[in-house]
């Protein structure tokens, strides 16, 4: 059983360890610049020795508990010091070329508006939820408690479209309500503000809107109640068959449905836009393009001043120098990494403004392939660093505001295909379909031969595919029978 015994072995292994500074610097070319900035103000309060530049150009001034707290920690250093100091562990640490690169850091400070004006969102109300709307007509609606038991049931069963999820007969178990209630109660919230909210499926919410809307257009209600699968494959001379209606009264009736909304709850539940600041601005000066970051109310950092003094060698204990170094030192890879964060993103952005000049002088249609590898070779990082540098942030262009990332994209086959971009392709798609005959829409492999006499060459299942992809309906689907 010797097999059991503990036994001690060598082994030499490689391994590939990133370093704090090294780590940091990664996770900080992936922030925008909006988690850039909440991330230097935890910094600002998490590091003693960084403060923040003021809006005139000045250091910030400390405040008076600050102030006093520091000079009470000199007063204490200096009365501490030792009679025979142990070898300093950061003596041959330069802090010279620290002071000199960090301590001013006005002269890297640009103009900045001396004006603050209160945000404007603080003065708006919150938006009102379908839930909220739908609870502020029921207290203004006369109906026992019961029956308003059961519509707060149903209301909470609405989804974000303002369909009903719940059958009635869950509802009534799992609030405990009478069937009757909870019946008297659908009929109370079918008529309330939106038209059709509450509604069971599509056929029941565009009826629900065309009692209120068009109760005369009998037609329509048929058509709606009957026929809706015909009407969404655009068969209408076979509902006028069906129907044994003129074709012309037919389509006077769909342009009425049409008219009318299938999602009412989403006018209440349309979720906040996202905030986009731009993290970079691409403005042409003169014949050339200029790309500047963008880097409005970031804090403006500097080494402070006051932790100076602990530095000098009699000033405090040794333990007081060394925590104060190494802030230091925490301080300056912080400045260091933002530093390169900016040389990172600027020379990134600056090569795809070199290769995508067509598109921001012409337009969308000219813009050409470009691979995030071609940019990373060109910059001499790792296609994973300029990755990183474009993920999350948008740029001004004279094209509008754009992802970063909108700027990458792959080449498609074909003896022009090496300068079309698939953005672009996929486009041209879109646009051959909406120029399409209503009557005679094209099929997939009739666009795939039309590509190809432009130079480019795809099949018909990469078309299919494509068109799938920007949600476009099939040929059978878009083809509308007179």
């Amino acid at each position: 059983m010797s097999w059991l015994e503990p036994k001690l072995q060598l082994k030499v292994a490689q391994k590939q360890i990133l370093t704090p500074g090294l780590v940091q610097m990664v996770s900080l070319l992936q922030l925008n610049k909006l988690e850039l900035r909440e991330m230097i103000e935890q910094e600002l309060m998490q590091n003693p020795v960084l403060e923040e530049v003021a809006e005139d150009g000045l250091p910030r001034e400390p405040e008076a508990g600050e102030r006093e707290a520091a000079e009470d920690g000199f007063e204490r250093a200096e009365r501490e010091v030792p009679p025979e100091e142990t070898k300093d562990p950061f003596e041959d640490f330069d802090m010279k070329a620290v002071f000199e690169e960090y301590m001013d850091a006005t002269d890297r400070q640009g103009e900045r508006e001396e004006i603050e004006r209160p945000a404007f969102e603080n003065f708006l109300s919150p938006p009102s939820t379908l839930t909220d709307h739908l609870e502020w007509q029921l207290g203004l609606a006369m109906a026992s408690d019961e029956v308003k038991a059961a519509v707060r049931d149903i209301i909470g069963n609405l989804n974000e479209d303002g369909y009903l999820t719940a059958t009635l007969e869950e509802i009534a178990s799992s609030g405990g309500h009478e069937p009757g209630n909870v019946e008297q109660a659908l009929k109370l919230v079918q008529e309330f503000d939106p038209l059709g909210v509450a509604a069971r499926d599509l056929r029941e919410c565009l009826l629900l809107q065309l009692h209120t809307l068009a109760p005369e257009n009998t037609l329509a209600q048929q058509i709606v109640s009957d026929h809706l699968k015909q009407v969404q494959n655009k068969q209408f001379r076979e509902l006028s068959r069906a129907l044994n209606r003129p074709l012309p009264a037919v389509l006077a009736a769909i342009e009425v449905i049409k008219r009318l909304d299938p999602r009412p709850g989403l006018r209440y539940n349309r979720a906040n836009p996202t905030l986009i600041e731009p993290d970079v601005f691409i403005v042409k000066t003169g014949t050339d393009y200029q790309v500047l970051l963008n880097e409005d109310e970031l804090p403006q950092l500097r080494l402070s001043p006051l932790y100076r003094r602990l530095l000098d060698r009699r000033a405090a204990t040794p333990d007081v120098r060394n925590y104060v170094r190494e802030r230091f030192a925490s301080a300056m890879q912080l400045l260091k990494n933002i530093e390169q964060r900016k040389h990172t993103i600027q020379r990134v952005c600056e090569i795809v403004v070199e290769r995508q000049r067509d598109f921001l002088d012409r337009g969308p249609d000219h813009l050409k392939p470009l691979m995030i590898k071609e940019v990373a070779e060109e910059v001499g990082v790792h296609p994973s660093t300029v990755s990183r540098a474009v993920a999350n942030k948008y740029a001004h262009t004279p094209q509008g505001v754009m992802e970063l990332r909108s700027f990458f994209s792959e080449a498609v086959g074909g003896a022009s295909g090496a300068d079309t971009s698939l953005a672009t392709l996929k486009r041209r798609v879109r646009k051959m379909i909406e120029e399409e005959d209503a009557a005679h829409p094209l099929t997939d492999d009739r666009i795939a031969q039309r590509l190809a006499a432009e130079g480019i060459r795809v099949t018909r299942r990469t078309v299919a595919k494509y068109r799938e992809d920007m949600k476009i309906p099939s040929t059978h689907q878009r083809r509308v029978k007179m």
